[in-house]
């Protein structure tokens, strides 16, 4: 048997809870893997919550993005064997927050050695999700960036990936952030009512890309500071982003890689700020969802 996080309902916390399972098997298109990290996302809650879906059976497991060792290799499988070291996305319904789970063999990446599975098991969702964010258009060095909820894994990797760019970038999260967004050579805008003015004062002209990952009233008020419309991008609202001109998220099939390779150059810092056990998922969970989490959460089966 082996352990797995699910929640028996969609709703709130109180659904969730761990259970065996008989370790599963990959597919043909599959492999197998022992799990040694999987990273805490605002996905896993609204998921639970049915914000993304209600179509999965219930108990449905959670977690989606892990890193581990190869432990079985589906027959149409190559280029991975049993005991290599690796990190993607789980497959569909198997789930992260788990001692063993199955990904799919071409959502998958060999792990550097210079990386930690802990810190590898945040870039399939989290790292890769700054990369796309930050490169949904070409800037060039000196452009101005706008981050709008940028205290948590990915709006501070995003605020790492625009230093290594050159960006001028201002930051939009609880004051509690600041010295941590500060520390990237961003400015920081403690979040509230007086953010429209204060990144006016900061850039008078306008920002060449808003960044929001926070969707909803907050992502109105800062939309118009864009220097045009398009120049807004939202990985929580999209339908948001779009109404007011902008867009959601787009994916390059090579982001994963490509921020794999800043990652191994120490260029971007994942900065995990805390680990929690499979029996304190829940906890991990929390923290995520209250939004006082600075950096990333990871569980550690």
């Amino acid at each position: 048997m082996s352990l797995v996080y699910v929640f028996n309902n969609y709703g709130g916390p109180e659904t969730e809870a761990l259970i065996d399972r008989d370790a599963p098997v990959p597919g043909p298109d599959e492999i197998g893997l022992e799990v040694r990290a999987a990273g805490v996302n605002p996905a896993d809650w609204k998921f639970r919550e049915g914000q993304l879906g209600r179509g999965f059976a219930v108990p449905v497991p959670m977690g989606q993005e892990v890193s581990g060792v190869v432990t079985a290799v589906g027959a149409a499988v190559e280029g991975f064997k049993v005991g290599d070291e690796v990190f993607g996305v789980p497959a569909p319904g198997r789930g992260g927050f788990a001692e063993h789970t199955t990904m799919r063999a071409i959502e998958a990446l060999a792990k550097p050695a210079g990386i930690s599975f802990t810190d590898a098991a945040t870039i399939p969702v989290a790292a890769t999700a700054a990369y796309d964010l930050t490169h949904v258009v070409d800037l060039d060095a000196g452009s101005s960036v706008l981050i709008l909820g940028a205290g948590g894994g990915v709006g501070y990797m995003a605020a790492q990936i625009c230093a290594v760019h050159q960006f001028r970038t201002v930051t939009v999260a609880s004051e509690a952030k600041r010295e941590l967004l500060e520390a990237t050579g961003a400015s920081f805008v403690p979040s509230g009512v007086g953010v429209p003015d204060a990144v006016r004062e900061l850039f008078p002209e306008g920002v060449d890309l808003v960044i929001d990952l926070v969707g909803g009233q907050a992502l109105r008020d800062v939309a118009g500071l864009a220097v045009s419309p398009d120049r807004v991008v939202s990985a929580p609202d999209p339908d948001t982003a779009a109404a007011l001109g902008g867009t959601g998220r787009s994916t390059d099939s090579e982001s994963m890689e490509k921020i794999t390779d800043v990652i191994a150059y120490e260029l971007v810092d994942p900065h995990v700020t805390a680990t929690f056990p499979l029996d304190r998922v829940r906890e991990a969970l929390a923290a995520v969802e209250t939004g006082h989490a600075a950096g990333k959460i990871v569980v550690i089966p």
